[in-house]
């Protein structure tokens, strides 16, 4: 509890954070008038939030009282005062004031204002939450990712909550050892549990990562949980071998991807100028681009992709630049299928066809275009519902081009596939007129489906 009492404003405030804002309230207060009139506020959090520690629900309510003059004192000096109360109880308490949100933000427009929007901004990531996997492991991933949040946090970091979110991932692996082991299917099951047995115990596992949160080392913290992450990813990845669902009868001659699948660009400069390679230091007039694709989120799309580039589709193809895109010249070549836009909403079952997602009313893609690196196919340009047969784009995402929250203008209006994972700071050298001297499928070819019609 602390109290602060001035001229201007007085604070009476339950909380043990709130001495931590009192000075700097303290110095924004002017002699004024001492005619006051005495507000209380309550306040109580309603969060469901599972990031709260034990000892911050206990302090999931509290009240603030103050004291503000009247009728001597002016509007902007009334401003203030509630200004400052906002800001205080907003730094203050140890948890998000959400309901307090909802009481300015209409539901339709609230996901352009959250910071709790929280799309991932690397390739990987959105890869990785991409996966459709089970329950089990998306309660641990669910655990591990929030501690990507807290490490953000620019000073004082809340290892107290990394640790419960560790312990939680961690009696639910080995409580739950079974049921994960048991889904892999048999042929994979060895390899499944070489990857259980390196999650809990392996350099790099849940027990490092412990180990790192306590010793509070935000390196080696951030260094075992992209170890862990990555870890539950490949396991999720055994869990599903199949599409988790049908696709519509009418798309059911067209080519599809029934998982990952990985494509190999090599990129060739057209003028006697040289790629900057920031993995070796040197420079060369060829560079390798890697690009994985996405089928779970987006099968027809993906498949489509996949089978133009085993027929050699992209080989010698000139792409074209533009501030927010590296495109392939390739929308009058005549080949691929003519596929409708193809989006999987977060949350769904199924991917949307035909149909683009409404940002506004708060629908967001599992594969967000608000990452760099993303790979979309184009418009057709007949069709406004239908994607290019075969035109795609490397999307070169800028936060300061984005709206609000972060995300894209363009944000679920296009057919995103997948995310180039490799050779990322070769796309802002592109240059309108270099060309793709090749495009390969080096990995996933048993997992794409060629109808009988189209071997």
């Amino acid at each position: 509890m602390a109290t602060l009492l001035s001229p201007l404003v007085s604070f009476t405030c339950q909380h043990p954070r709130s001495h931590l804002l009192l000075p700097m309230i303290r110095r924004r207060m002017q002699t004024r008038d001492k005619k006051t009139i005495t507000f209380r506020i309550n306040c109580k959090c309603r969060s469901i939030n599972s990031t709260i520690s034990q000892e911050q629900k206990g302090l999931k309510s509290f009240s603030l009282r103050f004291h503000a003059p009247i009728l001597s004192c002016d509007i902007d000096n009334l401003k203030r005062v509630f200004a400052i109360v906002l800001i205080f109880l907003q730094t203050a308490t140890p948890f998000p004031l959400n309901d307090i949100g909802k009481w300015f933000i209409s539901p339709a427009n609230a996901v352009l204002y959250s910071p709790n929007t929280k799309v991932p901004r690397t390739g990987e990531v959105a890869l990785r939450r991409a996966i459709p996997a089970n329950p089990i492991m998306k309660s641990m991933q669910d655990s591990l990712e929030d501690i990507f949040y807290l490490l953000r946090f620019p000073q004082r970091k809340p290892y107290g909550t990394m640790e419960g979110d560790v312990k939680n991932a961690l009696q639910i692996a080995t409580k739950e050892k079974e049921p994960i082991v048991g889904s892999i299917p048999l042929n994979m099951k060895e390899k499944g549990l070489e990857l259980y047995n390196y999650l809990i115990n392996g350099e790099g596992g849940l027990q490092s990562l412990f180990e790192s949160i306590k010793a509070k080392d935000p390196d080696k913290v951030s260094k075992n949980l992209s170890s862990s992450l990555e870890t539950i990813a490949q396991l999720e990845l055994l869990q599903v071998p199949d599409l988790p669902f049908l696709l519509p009868q009418q798309y059911q001659d067209y080519p599809r991807l029934i998982g990952r699948a990985i494509v190999e660009f090599t990129v060739e400069k057209a003028d006697n100028s040289m790629f900057s390679m920031s993995t070796n230091g040197g420079n060369g007039k060829t560079a390798t681009i890697k690009v994985v694709l996405d089928g779970y989120s987006a099968p027809l799309t993906a498949g489509n992709f996949a089978k133009l580039v085993i027929d050699g589709a992209y080989d010698g193809v000139k792409l074209k630049s533009t501030e927010q895109a590296i495109l392939s010249d390739t929308e009058r070549n005549g080949v691929g299928f003519s596929l409708p836009i193809e989006i999987m909403p977060a949350g769904g079952f199924e991917p949307f066809y035909r149909t683009t997602l409404n940002v506004q009313d708060g629908e967001l893609p599992v594969l967000p275009l608000s990452v760099y690196g993303a790979v979309a196919m184009a418009h057709n340009p007949t069709a406004e519902d239908y994607s290019a047969p075969s035109q795609f784009f490397f999307y070169l995402y800028e936060k300061r081009n984005a709206g609000l929250g972060g995300l894209s203008f363009d944000e679920g209006q296009f057919s995103v596939f997948g995310y180039a994972t490799s050779g990322r700071g070769i796309l802002p050298q592109l240059k309108t007129g270099d060309i793709i001297k090749s495009a390969k499928l080096v990995e996933g070819y048993d997992r794409l489906l060629l109808p009988a019609s189209n071997p």
